[in-house]
C-alpha cells in the first residue's frame, strides 16, 4: 500500500526556517475518531491523554526543547504549518484521516501547553492538515511543525490568510 505522505522525510523547506520537527506520538495511544459515538466524560479522557502525550513528546525531543530554551521567555512559533499523519495499524482498508480531528486537535493543544505556540487559533496556526501515513503496528499519529514567515502561505494557492 502505497501513502500520501512519509513524516520521517519532510516535503520541503522554506526559507522561514530549517527543516520541519516531526513530534510521533507514541503507537497504540487511544485515538478520538468521529465515527465513535463515545459518552462526553470517555472523550474528555481521551483528550486529556492525547494532549499529554503530545506534550510529552516534545519534552522528550532535544532538538525541539533546545530550540524551546533559545526561544524563551517568548514562544518558539510566531506562525506554522501542521500537518498532521494518520499512520493506521493496518493494510488495505481505505480511511478517512480527517476523522481523526479529535485527536490531532488534542495533540495540537499539548503543542501549545509545551510552549511551541501562544495558541493554536488561525494567525498562529496553520491547520492541521490530515493525511495518510505509513502503516506503524498499533497506528498512531504524528505532527509535522514547520514554521511560517509572516504572510506566508503554506500551501502555495493564496487562499491562506497570514
Amino acid at each position: 500500500m502505497s501513502t500520501l505522505f512519509e513524516p520521517e522525510v519532510p516535503a520541503t523547506t522554506t526559507v522561514a526556517g530549517a527543516r520541519p520537527y516531526v513530534i510521533t506520538l507514541p503507537a497504540g495511544l487511544d485515538l478520538i475518531n468521529a465515527n465513535q459515538r463515545m459518552h462526553e466524560k470517555a472523550r474528555a479522557r481521551l483528550t486529556k491523554k492525547i494532549r499529554e502525550a503530545a506534550f510529552e513528546a516534545v519534552s522528550e525531543c532535544p532538538s525541539l526543547m533546545d530550540a524551546l530554551a533559545a526561544a524563551k521567555p517568548g514562544v518558539l512559533f510566531r506562525r506554522a504549518h501542521i500537518l498532521g499523519v494518520l499512520c493506521p495499524s493496518t493494510y488495505g482498508r481505505r480511511r478517512d484521516p480527517a476523522n481523526w480531528y479529535g485527536s490531532f486537535k488534542a495533540a495540537v493543544d499539548g503543542l501549545v501547553d509545551a510552549g511551541l505556540f501562544e495558541d493554536d487559533d488561525h494567525t498562529r496556526v496553520v491547520g492541521p492538515d490530515m493525511r495518510l501515513g505509513r502503516v506503524v503496528r498499533r497506528g498512531q499519529i504524528v505532527l509535522v511543525v514547520r514554521g511560517l514567515a509572516p504572510g506566508e502561505d503554506p500551501l502555495g494557492y493564496g487562499a491562506v490568510a497570514g
